[in-house]
This record gives structure tokens, C-alpha cells and sequence, in this order.
């Protein structure tokens, strides 16, 4: 690769000063670094050696990271329930039937989905994930790795701490560090302690963050309190998973002003998924106060089951409204808080500030274009009446994303995915998801769960841990 001058009509480059450069331009360095960020006339004056790119009626900004997601197969069939009864009825009876060519056509067909919609970091809680990290290292994208452990008995369908360790082995730091591969666990309640343990010790060898679900619903903090006589953020930190490596806790709806404060205490940072909160019936989570807080909060599409798709401007759209919404105040949560809870405080989420999140010398190429000549996004105004920010976050949808690169890599080229073809990765999946529904359907029946809709049944298996 050659260094390469990309010129647009106007670059965020989503530093702490929130500036807007136009007829800016990004200088990408042979590496896939980005050398220089200021206006295209002076650095083509400065480079006049370099490959020239201009983007006309398009704005440059850093990649979105989805700092929480599943990939799958069961969107649109996965509907109409809170999320423990939906787990039961829905997603439990999918894994212990999934199989490795199943999930692993799951990743490529999301990621390319995420690639497409502006994403260049995706972090995926999935199974049998040396697919997933074949299809982010074909397809070009950033990922977080985690697998969907569970060690309980009660719990053998997920994945283990053991096939987690060899993920980190394997796959972290691959693809010019593309890949980074953390622990995680499905819930603390699909864990034994010993579990527990051994998945914080792991954290620390390896020296990556460990992910999970916590304070979700109420129902989650309801059975807490049953369990353990704690609220989930309060037994997380008696039982130590709290002093991992790094943690990200994913949704974090249901929390008290002293779980807020052990987040801050352990530097615990957050995905937050608001669209996944709604459709589920889970609820707001506290994200301004987090925020004030000086928590790190990224945002999440979750997975496609939930959500039911991996945009992140929709992601940006919605996380803006439910706070106003909540809060009745049409104050809460401004376009540029939400912009950089897509980039800079998303990357800051995984430890990755350094690395990603603003376009600044030294940092990794992950940026896209974003179409300027659309309805949506017209009328387009700087200056004293400034409205950039707001069509970003109130009117942008993933499909006016016209070029998306990753490490210096044009992943998305014109609209279109250049690393993979993508009718072939539709009609992977649409090949391999029968026979998942099918196997899905016959364990259902013979084991006489999932008829029942509406309330969660504390009696059921799932609860006697």
C-alpha cells in the first residue's frame, strides 16, 4: 500500500475541541497509520507525491464501534417476549443445538452487515469463534472476540473457559492486530465460582478485558437479590469479577446509585444498548448519569435476534431519543455526546483510545464516508447555524455510508463490500439456517419448553442454579 490522501467536504475528526474542518482531508500513511489530519489544499501542497482521493459531497469521520453484539441466524424469529423468557424460549434451545458451520456463517454475514453500515470495530459474544475470526480477517474488519461461556451444569451448551483460552492463543493480536480475543461469560449465573475465578485469573495472564451481562432487567436484579442477598453489580464486585483485567458490563438498565459507584471505583465500563432495552421491554439505562459519572459508555446494537439489525446511526438515533424520552428532558444527551459514544468513548470502552476512535497522527485508519448529497442530510450547515452533528445522529442511516476502512483498508468501496461477496454470504446463510430451526424444533419438542410465553417461570431449569 501506498500513502494515500483522502479529501472530503468535511472531516469530524471527533477530537475533544469537536471541530469541524472543511475541505479537510486524512493523509494515510503506507502502514494503514494515519500521518496527518488538516485542510486538502495544504496537506496536497505538503505531499504533493501522494495518491489523491476526493470524496466529493461526502464527510470523513472515525469508524463506529459496536461495543456489543451477537452474531446469529434468528432474526425476525426470535419476537414478542422479556428478555429471560425470550432466552428460554428462543435463544437456550439455539445454542445447544448450533453448530460450527452455522455460527460461523453467522459472523461473516454480520460483520459484513456492520462493515457495510459504517462499523469498523464490532465486539461479538458468539460460539465456535475460530469461524468468527476467519471472517474478520477476510473480511477486514475490527473485532473483540468473546466467547459465550458458561461453565455450570446446568449450562454445558455453551461455550468453555477452555475453548476460550485457546481463542486468546490463537487468534489474539492476529491480523495486524486486528483481532483481540477477551474472556468472557454469558451471565454470572451460567457460572460456577471456580469459574469465576479462573475466568478473572485469565484476564490478568493474558492481559485482556472479560465481558458480561449485568442488571439487564429487573428480573436480573430481582433473582440477584434472591441468590445472593446483593444487587448484580454489588455481587460482581464481592465475587471479584469486577477486579479483572478490564471489564465491560453490557446493558447496565437497573442500577443504584451505589452500583454507579463501584462502576467508577473499578474503572468499569459499559455497553449500552438501547434499541435491544426496547424491543426486549428491559428498560433505560441511566446513561447520563453514567456519563456524568465518568464512565466509559459505549453503544451496542446487540444481536440481530434483538435488535433486528447492526446499524449503529439508527444505534445513535434511538440512544438520543430514549434518554430525552426517559428523562422528559429534550436536553439530555446532545449529538456530540452520542457521536463520540459511537467513536472515541465507544474505543475508550475497550481500552482501544489510543489505537481508534479519532481521526489524530499515529492512530490506526479506521475511518468511513458518509454521503453529504442525500435528503436526510440536507439542508448541511457550519458556522454559527452548525447542524452536522444532529443529521449525524438524527437523520444518517448505515446505508448512506459510501467508503468504510479499517487499519488503512478499504473494507466498503462506492456502497459496495469489496473484501467478500456478499449474495454469497446471503445465500450461506439462508443455506445453513433450516437445518438449525429444524434441529431447534425437535429438541423444543421433545423436551416440552418453550410453549409458554409472557411471564418467566422461576421454577424452570433456569433459575435453579
Amino acid at each position: 500500500m501506498t500513502s494515500l490522501l483522502l479529501c472530503a467536504d468535511y472531516v469530524l475528526p471527533m477530537t475533544d475541541d469537536n471541530a469541524v474542518l472543511d475541505d479537510g482531508a486524512v493523509l494515510i500513511d503506507a502502514a494503514g497509520r494515519i500521518a496527518a489530519v488538516g485542510s486538502a489544499v495544504a496537506l496536497r501542497r505538503q505531499y504533493p507525491d501522494v495518491t489523491v482521493r476526493v470524496l466529493k459531497d461526502r464527510l470523513l469521520m472515525p469508524g463506529l464501534i459496536n461495543t456489543h453484539c451477537h452474531s446469529g441466524l434468528l432474526r425476525g424469529t426470535a419476537e414478542g417476549l422479556p428478555v429471560w423468557a425470550w432466552l428460554q424460549q428462543y435463544i437456550d434451545p439455539m445454542h445447544r443445538v448450533l453448530q460450527p458451520e452455522e455460527a460461523e456463517a453467522a459472523s461473516w454475514l454480520c460483520y459484513a452487515e456492520a462493515l457495510l453500515s459504517g462499523t469498523t470495530t464490532i465486539v461479538d459474544m458468539w460460539r465456535f469463534m475460530d469461524g468468527a475470526a476467519r471472517a474478520a480477517q477476510e473480511l477486514g474488519i475490527r473485532a473483540v472476540l468473546v466467547p459465550y461461556v458458561a461453565e455450570h451444569p446446568e449450562h454445558d451448551y455453551f461455550e468453555t473457559l477452555d475453548a476460550n483460552e485457546h481463542m486468546i492463543r490463537h487468534w489474539h493480536g492476529k491480523a495486524d492486530g486486528r483481532i483481540n480475543v477477551w474472556v468472557g461469560l454469558e451471565h454470572m449465573f451460567y457460572a460456577v465460582p471456580a469459574a469465576w475465578d479462573r475466568a478473572v485469573r485469565m484476564t490478568h495472564e493474558y492481559k485482556v478485558g472479560l465481558h458480561t451481562h449485568s442488571n439487564e432487567s429487573r428480573f436480573d436484579v430481582e433473582e440477584t437479590l434472591r441468590r445472593y442477598q446483593l444487587r448484580p453489580v454489588e455481587a460482581l464486585a464481592k465475587f471479584g469479577l469486577l477486579n479483572a483485567h478490564q471489564v465491560m458490563l453490557a446493558h447496565c438498565v437497573w442500577l443504584s446509585e451505589e452500583e454507579i459507584a463501584l462502576l467508577c471505583a473499578h474503572h468499569v465500563s459499559v455497553a449500552h444498548n438501547p434499541v435491544s432495552n426496547m424491543k426486549l421491554a428491559s428498560g433505560a439505562a441511566p446513561v447520563t448519569k453514567l456519563l456524568a459519572a465518568g464512565i466509559a459508555v459505549g453503544l451496542g446494537t446487540d444481536g440481530e435476534k434483538e435488535n433486528n439489525n447492526l446499524d449503529m446511526f439508527e444505534e445513535m438515533k434511538v440512544s438520543s431519543l430514549l434518554a430525552k424520552f426517559s428523562a422528559l428532558d429534550a436536553q439530555a444527551l446532545d449529538a456530540w455526546s452520542i457521536c463520540k459514544m459511537a467513536t472515541i468513548t465507544g474505543a475508550r470502552a475497550l481500552g482501544l483510545d489510543r489505537e481508534i476512535g479519532s481521526l489524530e497522527a499515529g492512530k490506526a485508519a479506521d475511518l468511513i464516508a458518509v454521503r453529504t448529497d442525500t435528503a436526510r442530510m440536507t439542508p448541511l450547515l457550519t458556522g454559527t447555524f452548525l447542524n452536522l452533528h444532529h443529521n449525524l445522529v438524527h437523520a444518517v442511516q448505515g446505508s448512506d455510508v459510501d467508503l468504510t476502512m479499517v487499519n488503512g483498508k478499504i473494507c466498503v468501496d462506492n456502497g459496495k463490500l469489496v473484501t467478500a461477496n456478499m449474495r454469497a454470504l446471503i445465500d450461506q446463510a439462508n443455506a445453513v439456517t433450516p437445518a438449525l430451526f429444524a434441529r431447534r424444533a425437535r429438541w423444543l419438542e421433545q423436551h416440552g419448553v418453550g410453549t409458554q410465553r409472557g411471564e418467566e417461570r422461576r421454577g424452570d431449569s433456569l433459575y435453579r442454579l
